[in-house]
């Protein structure tokens, strides 16, 4: 996953808002959000080539989502997939401070990433390009390929939108969100970061929603949870006609 929103306590109707736009190549085989079979408690897609996925939640309020930190001068082809991170967190019992404890003594193994994990009202950001474990206090979040809150264009982009919409502190239209995950603006190009990939490719990677010939966003998933515990999740997946979305949606209460 790419570009990831979060609020944290920022709205007078929900403890989080969790708003996302997984980017992937087309080819990649991918399995849309439902409850998984071997954890019947577990909500996510899955990524069908290395069985991980980029963001899920459990009927227990488990929350976890991923996003790899652009850095291809230090990939290793070899690496485990980042995507068990949060399959692991999801499908296990340990706390979010237990298990980022537990990943960290080989974290370097893997690819660089951004791991957010949680709870109830525990929410963590743990990179392994970073210096540890953040719990994240009430606020709004943006994350992309760089650090929590890193100022690329998407991520001002985006947080400055769910600003003026939580802003209203009404009920939120899960349409309006999506509306703001699907921007194709691409930003002037003065402005983009350098992270190494070329400048054609930092225009292609640059909008919230991205769209290319063979890589773009696949799919963008809303999580609302209010106060009283009630989920909303909604997913719409996306081929490379980018119009072609197709919507799955569940609800539930967080279970204790």
């Amino acid at each position: 996953m790419c570009l990831l929103f979060i609020a944290h306590e920022s709205h007078p109707l929900y403890k989080l808002i969790v708003a996302a736009n997984r980017d992937e190549y087309y080819e990649r085989p991918t399995e849309k959000a439902a409850f998984w079979d071997e954890s019947p408690g577990v909500l996510a897609g899955r990524d069908l080539r290395a069985g991980g996925t980029w963001l899920g939640i459990t009927r227990k309020g488990k929350i976890a989502a991923i996003t790899n930190y652009r850095d291809p001068k230090s990939i290793n082809t070899s690496a485990p997939s980042r995507g068990r991170l949060v399959s692991d967190f999801l499908s296990k019992g340990k706390s979010p401070l237990e298990y980022l404890h537990s990943i960290s003594t080989n974290a370097n193994q893997y690819n660089g990433f951004n791991l957010i994990v949680g709870e109830k009202d525990e929410i963590y950001w743990y990179s392994n390009r970073g210096e540890g474990a953040e719990m994240l206090s009430p606020g709004m979040y943006g994350l992309s390929n760089h650090l929590l809150n890193t100022p690329w264009p998407k991520v001002n982009k985006i947080k400055s939108a769910f600003q003026r919409l939580l802003s209203k502190g009404a009920e939120i239209d899960p349409e309006m969100i999506f509306e703001i995950l699907f921007d194709k603006s691409t930003p002037n190009d003065n402005s983009l970061p350098d992270t190494g990939v070329g400048l054609e490719w930092e225009r292609i990677l640059s909008p919230v929603f991205i769209a290319s010939a063979t890589y773009g966003t696949r799919s963008s998933t809303i999580i609302l949870i209010d106060f009283k515990n009630h989920v909303r999740f909604i997913e719409k997946t996306f081929d490379s006609d980018m119009y072609n979305g197709k919507s799955v949606k569940y609800e539930f209460d967080i279970r204790s």
